[in-house]
């Protein structure tokens, strides 16, 4: 039950990114929430990450739509769960999900889930392909 409420935040985000509406896709953040980007980029809190999806969303993200594969959904109690998807996003879905994305998710005293944090980290599949060549240890199982 919990899982399919905490993915349908997940689906909320997307359709809101997919409307090019920066105030329903923050309204699935936390008032507090960091979100880094894969570039590096840090907002703080929902009204900041709001802003700078808005202007986003009428620039560079315009059109664009987010696709997503979920990874793993862990539930570490009763208010807290960890999802890690692969993604990306753009105007049609590319061969290859190129980044993933760990959201920390907080179920809020008003009863809904909320993201806590937002980390996007570009897949550099050649880096990784020679790391665990020269070391096979360091390969996850």
């Amino acid at each position: 039950m919990e899982q399919t409420r905490i993915l349908a935040v997940l689906d909320r985000l997307a359709a809101a990114w997919e409307r090019g509406d920066a105030a329903a896709y923050g309204r699935e953040f936390t008032a507090d929430a960091s979100y880094v980007t894969y570039v590096g980029t840090v907002y703080r809190g929902r009204d900041d990450l709001a802003a700078g999806h808005a202007a986003l969303f009428g620039k560079f993200l315009k059109g664009t739509r987010m696709f997503a594969e979920v990874v793993e959904v862990r539930l570490y109690d009763a208010r807290t769960a960890v999802v890690v998807t692969r993604g990306d996003v753009g105007k049609k879905r590319p061969r290859r999900l190129s980044k993933v994305q760990t959201f920390t998710l907080v179920l809020e005293d008003d009863g809904e889930w909320r993201i806590a944090a937002f980390q996007n980290t570009k897949h550099h599949t050649l880096m990784e392909a020679v790391s665990f060549r020269m070391l096979p240890a360091s390969a996850p199982r």
